[in-house]
């Protein structure tokens, strides 16, 4: 039987428009046009300033051909023009991917070309690598290469060297101030027809295969945007420091969030402790987000670099992996509050969240710390988020204990992969987007990873918590940085394999004697069969945003050789 709704009102130009996150900058420009909108160093605009200047993009893109269909492309760190470049480039109708800038060139010539890029926007200090991906792309397409219109950041920071720029611009590159000159600040840009039309891409760090383009849409941006203003309390008009890349699922859509607010943004280029506490206490920065490895660097910072106590409470979003406690609990000491969030690149980044309860407050502070390193609850624009049986597709009990994989259904997903039928069809098996994350659901029904699929170590038959273990070695007090995963085991088929990073690195003929240590303390605080067979000292391999990469490690554990005795 066909439903039917009370009325037969049809949609008006009067009453519906599709949604996109472009609408609040243009209201931010009317709102605050005086108000501080991006800073970075001795560069300040205002909010009508942004918006003038995103006008000229879009304009200067459209007067190039470049509009719905196109993808336009920009290598840069955190500066004013990647944060134009989130509403310019869509304002002209055309599609933003924003490009890892650690990536080596070969791996950004597969994006440029899979991705069609039309313009590749690029920072002075990333010329030559754009160049150099270009030149692989170029022999590989030989004859019917198209080269893409070029155009060179310039930016004045002491860290930056003003013969890139020279060379970029003795390469034809048109430089960007001068690109924007070119365009309209009146220019009349359009919101897109329909909101299910892309707004972004990005892609996937590929540790297996090549990287996949996660295609999202700009519903699902505006309504990431907005949830991050209410799931995190950020008041109008905050003072945001940008530590996490915006290249990274778009600032975790934070790019398009400080523009709802009329805030105010810090663009930091190079992400240092000194610079964090220096914002704090010198630009007014009141919130940030940023991985848990770079928490870490801040509550490890020498005295010289930190500038304590806080001037104020700052708040700080966290997210990429799963934080350990103790981190959490020594921020909380220095003067920081930690939301936890959890999500991928493929739901727009965070789209759960520890949602603190007013209840906690009382409990003591490690207690909150446990508490708060659960991944949580769905964001508020997150429809639907379950732990479910791989092989059933059942919600698991909200035991705490039985482990299942994390699903996602509703508007926060991506629209899919560019050109990947097969893992989207992988990706989206039962009507639900597959994390690939092992989680609990506790009877609270907040939800908390337990590890990667890929990264559970199966010893004995017995399942072990990469992250469980490697929350238990980051209390012991040499030890800064901590991964563990899994190294072939002659009598156990795998046992734990701990990679370490100490605080104070100790000389070559020690590392057995704090190896040691290392053991007996995991023997006292954890099960015999998680306790790590092997030890490994040594800076632990990460990607632009701060995660390790454990397939690096996995390698590396791989090659060791199996663990000959166990002690077990």
């Amino acid at each position: 039987m066909e439903e039917r709704d009370i009325d037969d009102l049809p949609k008006n130009e009067a009453n519906y428009t599709s949604l996109t996150p472009l609408w609040f900058l243009k209201r931010a420009a009317l709102v605050h046009p005086n108000r501080r909108s991006v800073v970075h160093g001795s560069v300040q605009y205002t909010w009508q300033q942004t918006y003038r200047r995103c006008c000229r993009l879009a304009s200067a893109l459209s007067n190039h051909s470049v509009g719905f269909g196109s993808t336009v492309a920009v290598i840069a760190p955190n500066t004013p023009a990647m944060y134009e470049a989130h509403f310019g480039i869509p304002m002209s109708g055309a599609v933003l991917n924003a490009v890892n800038i650690r990536l080596n060139a070969s791996t950004i010539g597969f994006l440029l070309e899979h991705s069609s890029s039309a313009v590749i926007m690029v920072d002075q200090e990333f010329f030559k690598l754009a160049e150099e991906a270009l030149k692989i792309l170029k022999d590989k397409i030989k004859t019917n290469f198209k080269p893409p219109l070029l155009v060179v950041i310039k930016d004045e920071s002491v860290e930056c060297n003003p013969n890139n720029l020279q060379y970029a611009l003795a390469k034809g590159a048109v430089e960007y101030e001068k690109f924007l000159e070119s365009g309209d600040p009146e220019f009349v840009w359009k919101p897109p027809q329909d909101e299910w039309h892309s707004i972004a891409l990005g892609y996937t760090s590929g540790t297996t295969s090549s990287p996949k383009g996660v295609v999202l849409h700009h519903r699902g941006a505006y309504l990431a945007a907005t949830s991050n203003v209410v799931v995190w309390g950020i008041p109008e008009g905050a003072v945001y420091l940008w530590t996490l890349p915006m290249f990274h699922c778009n600032g975790w859509c934070f790019a398009w969030t400080l523009a709802a607010i009329c805030g105010t943004n810090i663009c930091l280029r190079q992400v240092t402790a000194k610079g964090v506490y220096s914002a704090i206490a010198n630009q007014g920065a009141t919130h940030f987000c940023a991985a848990p490895v770079v928490l870490n660097t801040i509550v490890n910072a020498p005295p010289e670099d930190t500038i304590l106590p806080l001037p104020r409470l700052v708040h700080v979003m966290t997210a990429g992996a799963a934080p350990p406690p103790s981190v959490l609990f020594k921020m909380s000491q220095n003067g920081f509050r930690v939301t936890h969030t959890y999500g991928l690149s493929e739901t727009y980044g965070p789209s759960t969240i520890c949602a603190w309860k007013p209840e906690w407050d009382h409990l003591p502070p490690e207690t909150q710390a446990k508490l708060n390193a659960r991944q949580g609850v769905p964001y508020t624009a997150l429809e639907h988020l379950d732990v479910v049986d791989t092989q059933t597709m059942k919600p698991v009990p909200a035991n705490g204990t039985t482990v299942g994989e994390i699903v996602f259904r509703g508007n926060m997903v991506m629209k899919g992969y560019l050109k990947n039928p097969k893992a989207n069809a992988e990706a989206f098996a039962n009507g639900w987007f597959h994390s690939g994350d092992l989680a609990v659901k506790h009877p609270d029904g907040y939800i908390e990873i337990k590890d990667r699929s890929k990264d559970i170590i199966i010893s004995g038959g017995e399942n072990i918590s990469s992250v469980e273990v490697e929350n238990t070695m980051y209390q012991h007090p040499l030890i800064s940085e901590v991964s563990v995963v899994a190294r072939p085991d002659s009598r156990w088929g795998e046992s734990p394999c701990a990679f370490v990073t100490l605080k104070n690195p100790v000389e070559k003929r020690d590392e057995g004697n704090v190896a040691e240590d290392i053991m007996k303390f995991c023997r006292e605080k954890m099960p015999a069969y998680w306790v790590p067979k092997s030890v490994v000292f040594g800076p632990l391999p990460k990607t632009a945003t701060g995660k390790v990469q454990k397939h690096l490690l996995r390698a590396k554990a791989k090659e060791m050789g199996p663990v000959k005795i166990s002690k077990l």
